[in-house]
């Protein structure tokens, strides 16, 4: 199972201030997502996730700067998310370095938009997902009835999706849920959120998960990277 750093980007500037020496006093802080980016990837990280707040607020990609300038330094793709939810969007995504997206559930259920997303982005284009029943239940969708997280699954693929990205994935239900849809729905499922230590890390790898997603808990050193990857191992 792949670890995957993410940096959310709000006004050009990572949101969590990295100081990778922090245990040891070595070192200095750094919101630069360049840098951040940098670090990771010298590290072994072979996919860097970046969430464009401003831009998610705007309905269009805001930090296309930021991203350039994390494009340049690291040769490794980039999986953007955030005002990407549109074939517009992600146009100016790919052109600012990003190589990949992740579109959110309003995508998810409108047919024509999705169609017009995978046009641009193909296999590279990801559809976020709640793990949570609730929250598929709370949203507010055009048809009729609430799909379930495996009936949605099921048809994202069919209209030709072949990545999702699962938030909240750290409960025993949830495990169990990602771990039903790995067995039988034939997409990468990674997940984002949820996971707190270790032993999270490994339950996903357990279930079937091809990667986990860490921002916060990677940039305030409450999961070490090099101890993430070797328990997603």
């Amino acid at each position: 199972m792949e670890v995957i750093p993410a940096i959310d980007l709000e006004r050009g500037r990572s949101r969590v201030v990295f100081w990778p020496g922090v245990a040891s006093g070595v070192g200095a802080p750094t919101d630069r997502p360049d840098r951040i980016a940098e670090h990771f990837v010298g590290l072994g990280a072979r996919l860097i996730h970046l969430v464009d707040f401003d831009g998610a607020r705007a309905g269009s990609p805001a930090n296309l700067e930021a991203v350039g300038a994390i494009a340049a330094r690291v040769a490794t793709p980039l999986q953007l998310a955030g005002g990407v939810d549109s074939a517009d969007g992600i146009r100016l995504a790919f052109g600012a370095g990003a190589t990949r997206v992740l579109v959110g559930l309003a995508v998810a259920d409108d047919r024509a938009t999705l169609r017009d997303c995978l046009g641009v982005a193909g296999d590279w284009l990801a559809v976020g997902l709640d793990a949570r029943a609730h929250r598929l239940a709370a949203y507010p969708w055009r048809r009729p009835r609430v799909p379930t997280l495996r009936e949605l699954a099921d048809e994202l693929v069919g209209q030709g999706v072949a990545r999702l990205v699962l938030a909240h994935g750290g409960s025993a239900a949830e495990v169990a849920a990602l771990a039903d849809l790995a067995r039988s729905v034939d997409v990468e499922l990674l997940v984002a959120g949820g996971v707190r230590d270790l032993g999270g890390v490994a339950r996903l790898r357990d279930a079937g998960v091809g990667g986990i997603i860490l921002g916060e808990a990677l940039l305030s050193g409450a999961i070490d990277f090099i101890a993430a990857r070797e328990a997603a191992a």
